[in-house]
């Protein structure tokens, strides 16, 4: 990555602002791009994975970019690397990060793809950097318990820099490494925290108070933690960076993220989520609870074999009472005869509800329309994969209109 990066005279310029972390990177990314539009600079955010096409991982004020955009700066990292291998991920991150650099631009926002410490976003030194959570998740890869995770989540941090960490109970290697290397560490309950009733939210920092806030548009009750550490982020650059209050209230007001409890319009009521790990099942489970009463609830799940496929299923518990499990690309993924083994197991032979086994999302979802009840639920979780195949279904059946 550093040679590659080297020959194509990769640096960005513009306030750089990185987020990793178990749960909650994708919510925070998508706050932060909103309020700073709002507050009117020129943001460029870079996430993954995608739902639907590969363009929604670089975004430039608000919009994703162009095929022949990501086509030059293809040819550009193609032509740089030579004989250098490179991952897919890493080929594609210095492609959009090279793009960033030859765009003017205020304020670029890098989501973290898998841990933190050799990630391919962290070849950049950001000027503020954000953990949102640290839980078991690709333990193959960063360690079986949090604190091997928080270790490499935390080295997204900088000495001397603005340093976020917004779980409430941060591991020992995480406030540990920031402190050796000298960041500028702001701890969730020490140095910024929030409060709020059913109408409204305040943030409490270092030095600001934001009160009477609305709710971002983003469903969830985690999200308030999500917001939380975007304000401790803001506060730590203000002075490069500032953002009114109108800014902050417009952009929680408008944040838009497809498949974080995203429920779509209409009877049944149908519930998106891409909640593809145990800590993130739990946060799903707490947000159904807070729906309100429903007579049966319809669980459309799909999910990669390297998960920890039962953790998930009992987070869920007996909120559901038809299981869809289905197939899904790819040879990570588990099969639908897989799944419908877990949640047998999982659930016990006296509680084991209706399963069902589908070769689509697609073909789950018209099941459960057919046999549900106007005022049932069908919750759509697991994988992106998962997500992705029922929006795709809706944006062929209703495209995007063209200017």
């Amino acid at each position: 990555m550093r040679a590659v990066a080297a020959r194509l005279g990769l640096s960005l310029s513009p306030v750089v602002i990185t987020v990793g972390g178990t749960n909650g990177k994708g919510s925070t990314c998508a706050m932060l791009e909103s309020i700073l539009l709002a507050a009117g600079y020129r943001v460029a955010l870079y996430t993954s994975p995608h739902l639907m096409r590969f363009n929604e991982r670089a975004r430039i004020n608000g919009g994703a970019v162009s095929d022949g955009w990501l086509v030059e700066r293809f040819r550009q990292v193609d032509e740089a690397r030579a004989d250098t291998p490179l991952t897919y991920f890493e080929f594609t991150t210095l492609a959009i990060l090279l793009g960033f650099q030859q765009t003017a631009l205020d304020v670029v926002i890098l989501e973290v793809g898998l841990g933190g410490r050799l990630d391919a976003v962290n070849l950049i030194d950001a000027h503020c950097s954000i953990v949102t959570s640290v839980d078991l998740d690709h333990t193959d890869y960063l360690g079986p318990t949090r604190e091997s995770i928080g270790y490499e989540k935390a080295h997204i941090y900088r000495p001397g820099r603005p340093a976020i960490c917004a779980d409430p109970m941060p591991p020992a290697s995480l406030t540990d490494y920031a402190r050796s290397i000298g960041a500028d560490l702001w701890c969730f309950g020490r140095d910024f925290n929030y409060s709020g009733d059913r109408q409204q939210w305040a943030y409490g920092g270092r030095t600001q108070r934001r009160a009477s806030l609305a709710y971002p548009a983003l469903r969830g009750a985690n999200q308030l933690l999500n917001a939380s550490g975007v304000l401790a982020a803001l506060e730590a650059l203000r002075s490069q960076l500032p953002v009114s209050a109108q800014a902050i209230r417009q952009g929680f007001a408008t944040v838009e993220l497809p498949g974080r409890f995203q429920v779509l319009a209409g009877r049944p009521s149908i519930i998106l989520d891409v909640a593809h790990n145990p800590h993130a099942a739990a946060h799903l489970a707490s947000n159904l609870d807070n729906m309100g009463f429903f007579p049966e609830t319809w669980a459309i799940f799909g999910a990669m074999r390297d998960k920890d496929i039962d953790r998930i299923i009992a987070a869920l518990g007996e909120r559901v009472d038809h299981w869809l499990v289905v197939d899904l690309p790819g040879s990570r993924a588990a099969s639908a005869a897989f799944l419908a083994e877990r949640v047998a197991a999982v659930r016990g032979a006296s509680t084991t509800p209706d399963i069902e086994c589908f070769a689509s999302p697609r073909a789950a979802l018209e099941r459960a329309r057919a046999r549900a009840g106007d005022d049932d639920r069908i919750v759509i979780f697991g994988s992106f994969v998962t997500v992705a195949d029922i929006l795709s279904a809706r944006a062929e059946v209703s495209p995007p209109r063209t200017a």
